[in-house]
């Protein structure tokens, strides 16, 4: 096989590459799911050695450490580690306050999200009807969470305790000196900086990106929609409903119109990251190449004019685009003066005629940047392997199918992949070209160029379709991150870091 490989021509290298890879991704998928119960294994003997630590430390502890298990920081306090002590402590009394006045009467409202959301009562001072709001499912339900979220964050500060203090009694019996609060201040200004220091930004990550993730998991498993919105109505628990929905499992003609809707918008936006994707890739690479070529005249103007294009905001140039492109715009209005064409050219509004659209106002817009990243990374390929092809009586298109293509591929995969999974979100280019449009009677809430991140916005801005959108934001989340993960694990800048150094 080695030598038939060897034998073929660059191009179907190229092909013979790509098809095996499309062909290795159902088996890849298959690696990546069976590893997932070894993961899983591995997760819960962590799991089972907190318990076993747990019980070392009831059974062999002493009373200090003991005493511990109920008030948090005792141990380190009789031990003169006080300000371990006294923060382990602080932290137990404000989770009590927060439980007891706070995080307790929401927690016991999650399973119902809330029996009374408003009534109306006769105001006799004023002489009219108010309302007085009581339940409100949103807060019950964002609250209840965070509630959760602090609660596991207790559990595991208090076996940080327990852990600490059985530690700090087996250095006592030993006779090994106790870390003193001053030796704690300058162990997290010095080794343990890295801790200090991120540990507002994890607190960011927890609070601005999981607490939200895991809140639109649970709204997916509410009927919330623009017929139970807080304050005046009440959302409630439905189950799976919403994923069958979605998926077309449901008997009603709405849940089929969800079900063809999500296909052909999953379609189109794979298909669209893709063209985005390589195209934009390809073509700069190509620019790139042709301004870095010897004997070209004024490169820096070349790459000048280019950059000049990123600094103008790209919501600017797509908002001109779409009354250029439009069927009175100013190009069909030129074409119709010209005698060019007998009727306007539907750019944006043909279904079939604005995916090509956008696909090329994305190549105009998106070829600057793969230019300058490909142009900082063909002045780093060593010359003498051009060189030596040369000496070797390789032609212009061997060279850069030998040596910059594989070279760009290499270092450039990581940046491919995120690409690809960025256009998959690109919220701008379509939402400011399109607007998703042209519309379509055949699916639901949804037009021709939507991708699933415009789509998602119209369900939940436009339609207050929550549950829904809520469903579709998991799917999206659980493809982007498996081809994510098996795109990056299975790319050769992963497999062979070390090919090109």
């Amino acid at each position: 096989m080695d030598l038939e490989y060897l034998k073929k021509s660059p191009l179907e290298k190229f092909y013979f590459n790509f098809k095996n890879f499309f062909k290795r991704l159902p088996s890849s998928f298959a690696a990546f799911f069976k590893a997932i119960p070894k993961k899983l294994m591995k997760i819960w003997l962590a799991f089972t050695g907190i318990f076993v630590n747990i019980g070392t430390a009831a059974k062999k502890g002493d009373w200090k450490t003991r005493t511990s298990f109920a008030v948090m920081g005792f141990g380190f306090i009789c031990r003169k580690q006080y300000l371990r002590g006294i923060l382990y402590l602080a932290f137990e009394l404000l989770f009590v306050l927060y439980m007891v006045f706070f995080g307790w009467k929401y927690l016991v409202k999650m399973g119902s999200l809330g029996e009374i959301a408003c009534l109306e009562e006769w105001d006799d001072a004023l002489g009219v009807f108010t309302y007085k709001f009581y339940d409100n499912s949103l807060l019950i339900l964002l609250y209840s969470l965070l509630t959760i979220f602090i609660m596991v964050a207790f559990v595991y500060v208090w076996y940080q305790n327990v852990k600490g203090n059985f530690l700090s009694q087996q250095f006592e019996e030993a006779h090994i000196r106790l870390a003193t609060s001053k030796d704690d201040i300058r162990s997290y200004a010095d080794q343990n900086y890295h801790k200090t220091l991120l540990s507002i930004p994890i607190l960011g990550l927890v609070v601005f990106t999981v607490l939200p993730l895991f809140f639109m998991v649970f709204i997916a498993f509410t009927n919330y929609d623009k017929a139970h919105m807080p304050p005046h109505e009440l959302f409630s628990w439905t189950g799976a409903d919403n994923f069958v929905t979605v998926l077309g499992g449901g008997v009603s003609a709405n849940s089929k119109i969800f079900a063809y809707t999500f296909g052909e918008v999953l379609l189109w936006t794979i298909v669209w990251a893709f063209f985005a994707t390589f195209t934009n890739y390809i073509l700069g690479m190509v620019v790139a190449i042709l301004i870095n070529k010897k004997g070209v005249r004024f490169k820096k103007l070349w790459r000048t004019i280019l950059v000049m294009t990123i600094a103008i905001p790209q919501f600017v140039s797509l908002m001109f685009m779409s009354q250029l492109l439009a069927d009175q715009g100013l190009i069909n209005n030129l074409l119709l003066k010209w005698g060019v064409i007998d009727k306007a050219i539907p750019f944006l509004t043909d279904g079939t005629a604005a995916r090509i659209t956008v696909i090329f106002v994305n190549i105009w817009i998106g070829i600057p940047y793969s230019m300058l990243i490909c142009t900082g990374i063909l002045m780093n390929i060593p010359q003498d392997l051009y060189e030596s092809a040369r000496m070797d009586g390789a032609g212009p298109v061997t060279a850069y199918m030998k040596i910059t293509l594989p070279y760009m591929l290499h270092v450039t995969m990581p940046y491919l992949i995120t690409q690809f999974i960025g256009n998959l979100n690109n919220f701008n280019v379509i939402f400011l070209l399109t607007g998703g449009n042209p519309s379509s009677l055949d699916m639901q809430f949804a037009g021709k160029t939507d991708l699933l991140i415009t789509w998602l916005y119209k369900l939940t801005v436009s339609e207050s379709q929550y549950g829904i959108a809520s469903v579709i934001g998991i799917f999206t989340f659980a493809v982007v991150a498996v081809f994510s993960l098996i795109l990056y694990n299975r790319s050769k800048s992963v497999k062979n870091e070390e090919e090109f150094m």
